[in-house]
């Protein structure tokens, strides 16, 4: 697999091959400063979990009923809306699975994506609840509940897609002119196709991206199939392409993501998983994410065992 690109606790939806992480898409401008306000009131950290016999944070936190969600301001994976209200994909499922599970609230501690998991060590929240792609060297530091997500990518061209766009390898051939965000997984999926990477503008997100299209500085950006559809609905300028796997060493590439635990906490992550079944095959799961931009395509049976495997 392609080396991640990194935005975790080290610098970071045929055959599969898992690899390249998501980065950061788009920070709510209107949460910024429901973030800032909400960060001081939930830095505290929790008291220490028992490391033998599965842990003992679900008990306590029925007990406390009230559960600490580590966010990244991403939309629409988990983030402060305009309101000052809690939101998003991982977040609302994760209102369902720890009501559930006998904790009635979820609370939100704010952080920069790359802190989410220090964070989740460190004991300042209970659950990444993140939309965080799995992969295997994020497992050697936390535990996966089971993805509730898959992603592909796919491209913002201008209306018609008159250069003919389709995937990397159309990038390369036609010389595109090619753009994508900061830190995105896009740039190792385009150098892999053989893509320069000197020659590829990277902007700030899918909106930046979107306008770089617009005003022709750029033919395409590169972005996950969700954002880059969700940003284009009201361009009368550009279109998004069909979703596609990229390719990893010469294979399609599928990631999933999910919420992450502490290592020692393996009865919370278990307790989780029972629930998070039920609501894929009673089909709760894609009423909760629909709201958000997800299609049945990016529902998902894939395990964090075998996306910790890489």
């Amino acid at each position: 697999m392609a080396p991640p690109l990194r935005n975790d606790g080290n610098d970071g939806n045929g055959a599969r091959t898992r690899g390249p992480s998501r980065r950061t898409l788009l920070a709510g401008v209107p949460a910024l400063g429901a973030v800032g306000a909400l960060g001081a009131a939930g830095c505290s950290r929790v008291a220490t979990t028992a490391a033998t016999d599965g842990g003992d944070l679900l008990g306590r936190l029925r007990a406390q009923g009230v559960v600490r969600l580590g966010i990244a301001g991403e939309i629409p994976f988990g983030y402060i809306d305009r309101d000052g209200e809690l939101t998003g994909e991982a977040p609302e499922l994760a209102k369902a699975v720890f009501k559930r599970l006998g904790v009635g609230r979820v609370q939100p501690v704010p952080t920069e994506f790359g802190s989410l998991i220090p964070g989740l060590n460190s004991q300042q929240f209970d659950v990444v609840s993140a939309g965080m792609y799995i992969n295997a060297e994020r497992c050697e530091q936390v535990i996966f509940a089971d993805p509730d997500y898959q992603m592909l990518d796919a491209f913002i061209v201008r209306k018609g897609n008159p250069k003919g766009l389709h995937d990397y390898k159309d990038v390369v051939a036609k010389k595109a002119r090619f753009a994508t965000g900061t830190g995105y997984a896009e740039i190792q999926y385009a150098v892999e196709a053989g893509y320069r990477e000197s020659d590829i503008l990277v902007v700030p997100d899918q909106v930046a991206g979107l306008n770089a299209v617009e005003a022709g500085r750029v033919d395409v950006f590169a972005g996950t199939a969700l954002t880059v559809r969700e940003v284009v609905k009201k361009s009368r300028k550009a279109e998004s392409t069909k979703p596609f796997a990229p390719l990893v060493k010469g294979k399609p590439h599928v990631d999933g993501g999910g919420f992450a635990f502490r290592s020692a906490e393996t009865r919370l992550r278990d307790a989780f998983d029972v629930e998070l079944r039920k609501m894929k095959k009673s089909g709760e799961l894609f009423r909760i994410l629909r709201p958000f931009g997800f299609t049945r395509a990016e529902m998902t049976d894939m395990t964090a065992k075998e996306l910790c495997r890489g």
